[in-house]
């Protein structure tokens, strides 16, 4: 199932935005199997809470044990992609470079996933979601005129500049290796796609279009008809209405005398205006009002919200007793599917490696160089 179906994908496993790149080929329809080291890595939860971990086998081995790593090159040997994401240098002392698993197969796309990148400066230094932002420019974008940056969880960074630019070019560096022969590294820096995402700023910015002071601008609540309100129970509706027919219907519903929005002088008033009159009724309420119009207003929902929408698309699924996002996006010939809830480390060493191949898994069992959890 899966436009990817066929595609055999080796992880080495890590955290955050490498192991939500391989959740997503799973889910595209590849075999991915996980690479764990015995007794897992730093996680968030129990195991069956780490969604980042769904729809892959688990096999545990100890990559400081000369045996464990020829069993990874006999997997890289049967594999279209390898995933990793270590710091810079850290596969090729274990053994797992590109060098080393381009010998054994020269088709492999090996796939590096880190913060700053493979070179330069800051290659070698420790960094989270919110450094990248940082470096890249894109944090300063993100906030209230007059106030801080805002920290947008790890989802612009980890997940948006990092995880899918990985998947991007895993999936184009498969394709030209189909063709050619050949394989390549394939080196995505969060760093790169958070600074590749401001694209749009940049021309702005070029135009004369976009001032660099927060929350003076079209898109950052610098536009009264572009920003969130607070409702009279404390939830809150995101007012989207930028076009001129989406505003005037946000008006028309609303029934208020606003001022007119191309001057901007009168953008503070008209945020007061906005801002009194949302104040007034219940997100319910103004759920219900904009329900189906073009005035491009919504309410501001928790995580896995019960929306008609949400429940209509099928947006989330229930799996193993855990609420979840479904698969993106949707195919109408090769449908993607949720597949296994995320295993425990291990879990399945014998007969994964047995499934791909290898045929030395007793002893490698009795070694200690694979683990078999209980």
């Amino acid at each position: 199932m899966g436009p990817l179906s066929g595609v055999k994908v080796v992880e080495l496993a890590g955290i955050g935005p490498a192991p939500f790149a391989c959740m997503m080929l799973a889910e595209l329809g590849a075999e991915v199997l996980r690479i764990e080291r015995p007794g897992g890595g730093l996680a968030m939860g129990p195991p069956e809470f780490e969604l980042l971990n769904r729809g892959r086998r688990s096999v545990a081995l100890d990559l400081k044990n000369p045996a464990a790593i020829e069993t990874v090159l006999q997997l890289v040997a049967r594999a279209d992609v390898l995933v990793e994401g270590f710091r810079p240098g850290v596969a090729e002392r274990l053994g797992l470079g590109p060098d080393a698993c381009h010998e054994v197969n020269p088709k492999l796309v090996y796939g590096r996933m880190t913060g700053w990148g493979q070179d330069g400066p800051l290659a070698q230094s420790a960094g989270h979601d919110i450094d990248y932002l940082a470096l890249s420019g894109a944090l300063s974008l993100i906030g209230r005129a007059g106030g801080p940056p805002q920290v947008p969880v790890n989802l612009l960074g980890d997940f948006a500049g990092g995880s899918l630019y990985l998947v991007i070019g895993i999936l184009a560096a498969v394709v030209e290796a189909r063709g050619s022969g050949r394989g390549q590294v394939v080196d995505a820096a969060i760093l790169d796609g958070a600074a590749h995402l401001t694209t749009i700023v940049h021309g702005a910015l070029a135009a004369g279009n976009w001032q660099l002071q927060r929350g003076t601008n079209l898109l950052d609540t610098g536009a009264p008809f572009y920003d969130v309100y607070e409702t009279s129970d404390g939830e809150f509706m995101a007012v989207g209405a930028i076009e001129p027919q989406f505003y005037d219907e946000l008006v028309r519903l609303l029934g208020v005398q606003a001022p007119d929005r191309y001057d901007q002088a009168n953008w503070p008033e008209l945020h007061k205006l906005l801002t009194e009159t949302f104040a007034q009724r219940t997100q319910a309420e103004w759920t219900e009002l904009f329900d189906g119009t073009d005035a491009c207003v919504s309410p501001v929902l928790r995580p896995a919200g019960d929306h008609p929408h949400l429940l209509a698309r099928g947006t989330f699924v229930d799996n193993e007793g855990v609420r979840q996002p479904a698969p993106a996006p949707r195919f109408s010939r090769t449908p993607t599917q949720l597949g296994r809830p995320p295993a425990r480390p291990g879990q399945h060493t014998r007969e994964a490696l047995a499934d791909w191949g290898v045929t030395d898994v007793d002893s490698l069992l009795d070694s200690g160089a694979a683990v078999q959890a209980d």
